[in-house]
């Protein structure tokens, strides 16, 4: 059973849409359930002014995208990277354990964008992705050796 903001959310998505030349996008999939979220991000200053997403997926998925963006407007760069899955959930006042991964997808999704963003920037990305570019065996280090 979904709760009434899981609903609302569902029915009444805030922030679809695209942001053209948008300072960060992120895109992550789930190959399992076939759940694509697409967060466009215009940043100032250190700090999220807009945020939009356009999902493909369940109504959770489209829920969780919908709280994610409305999470992570108007919050520093920093504090969006430490909004959890967990975080969405809550402030949907929770999910059925089946759709749980979609709220994983939400957060995957702000990490991607603003992943996006520090490398349009130059700066360092290994705080988030956990990679150092010590091997040429991970995809971020594949990226940064391409440029």
């Amino acid at each position: 059973m979904y709760s009434e903001k899981v609903m609302d959310h569902f029915a009444n998505p805030r922030n679809v849409g695209e942001i053209e030349n948008a300072d960060a996008v992120g895109e992550v999939g789930n190959a399992k359930c076939g759940d694509i979220m697409k967060i466009y991000m215009d940043i100032e200053d250190g700090v999220i002014k807009d945020v939009k997403f356009k999902t493909f997926g369940c109504g959770a998925a489209i829920a969780t995208s919908s709280m994610a963006t409305e999470l992570v407007k108007g919050k520093k760069v920093d504090e969006a990277l430490e909004i959890t899955n967990k975080a969405v959930i809550d402030a949907l006042d929770g999910l059925p354990p089946a759709k749980i991964h979609c709220s994983v997808l939400a957060e995957e999704a702000i990490k991607a964008a603003i992943i996006d963003y520090y490398k349009k920037n130059g700066l360092d990305t290994s705080a988030i992705t956990g990679c150092t570019g010590c091997c040429s065996g991970c995809h971020s280090c594949s990226e940064s050796e391409e440029k």
